[in-house]
């Protein structure tokens, strides 16, 4: 329900805009016509679905609308990556990120699946938010909406890496999963859902029969140093949590991505590599580093310094004697506020 009072559609599955439908006494037929304007035409208005006729379309203003998000805010970086700041219908904000690289034709959108987060990582500028509440699965498929209606560009990769903890959220997370493979048209192998380590949440997705990436956000493999900076892990301790990555994939068959920030001096030592190492060495996964993007503190202090680059190639080359890839990740959009929760905190600041 958007502020006015009207119903929003988009992010809605066909399930769902055929209840509506019916509460209008249409015949079942209309549904998938608004469903096909919506998720296939990328309409904005009742306006443009020019096969129903102008009463109809009168009838639909009147109780409904199409998307359920407000862009509050939008930023462009240089290499093409689009930041988006939007409002939901309570007046919170929340995040979406849309990617394209050079050197592959699809697009990527990163979405959020809670308003801040309460796990509280420290190097994450969404922990400094706090926690508000978690999204509904609409307002999470209608970020991928509202990001194709407003770039007119079809998202095939999706990820679950922005603002807030999805595995904090799973009912609606799943919902919005199985929306977005029935009525966005993603395959479940293109999406990703991206973990800060909640045991019961994987166990959870490991049971529901689907084909996508978990993505486990280590950050450190020892209890004191992820116990500083991701605080989770004192309550879901680290061998339990490599033994449910273990339980994952012997459910789905799909192999784990293992992400690892490195800081400078505190993540990124050649024995934290080693450690690293031996601690994937029998488990099925593929190995993401990620230098630091810096988030600064309100007196603009930067929390961490991201390492220099041969501190970076130092670990990979030490982290893949675990026989795993080992990748550095790519970095878009860094200097539009990109890393989760940047651009809401500025924009909080500004408002």
């Amino acid at each position: 329900m958007t502020s006015s009072g009207k119903i929003a559609l988009s992010g809605k599955s066909l399930e769902e805009i055929g209840a509506f439908v019916a509460e209008l006494g249409l015949p079942a037929f209309r549904a998938k016509q608004i469903h096909s304007w919506i998720y296939a035409k990328y309409a904005e208005s009742f306006d443009e679905m020019s096969d129903l006729s102008v009463e109809l379309r009168q009838i639909l203003n009147e109780r409904a609308t199409v998307g359920l998000l407000k862009i509050a805010h939008l930023e462009v970086s240089r290499d093409g990556t689009r930041k988006y700041l939007f409002e939901l219908p309570d007046g919170q904000m929340v995040e979406s990120v849309l990617m394209s690289f050079e050197d592959r034709p699809s697009l990527s959108a990163c979405v959020s699946s809670q308003v801040g987060c309460a796990v509280g990582c420290t190097f994450c500028a969404t922990g400094y938010l706090g926690f508000k509440r978690n999204l509904s699965s609409q307002e999470i498929v209608d970020q991928l909406m509202s990001i194709q209606r407003e770039s007119g560009k079809r998202i095939s990769n999706i990820v679950y890496m922005g603002q807030g903890e999805p595995l904090l959220n799973p009912d609606e997370l799943i919902k919005s999963i199985r929306c977005i493979m029935s009525s966005v048209g993603v395959g479940q192998r293109h999406i990703t859902v991206s973990t800060s380590g909640i045991i019961p949440g994987i166990n959870r997705l490991a049971e529901e029969d689907l084909q996508i990436t978990l993505a486990l956000s280590l950050h450190a493999p020892d209890k004191a140093t992820r116990d500083m900076i991701v605080p989770i892990n004192k309550k879901f301790a680290i061998p339990e949590l490599i033994e449910s990555l273990h339980n994952y994939y012997e459910r789905t068959g799909r192999r784990i991505t293992v992400e690892y920030v490195l800081l400078a001096g505190v993540t990124d030592a050649p024995e934290q590599a080693r450690e690293l190492a031996e601690l994937v060495r029998d488990l099925h996964c593929n190995i993401n580093l990620i230098p630091y993007n810096p988030t600064r503190t309100e007196d603009g202090t930067a929390v961490y310094e991201r390492p220099s680059m041969e501190a970076q190639l130092r670990f990979k080359k030490i982290a893949e004697s675990s026989g795993k890839t080992v990748t550095i990740r790519l970095e878009r959009g860094t200097d539009i506020n990109a890393a989760c929760g940047q651009l809401h905190n500025a924009f909080a600041e500004q408002n």
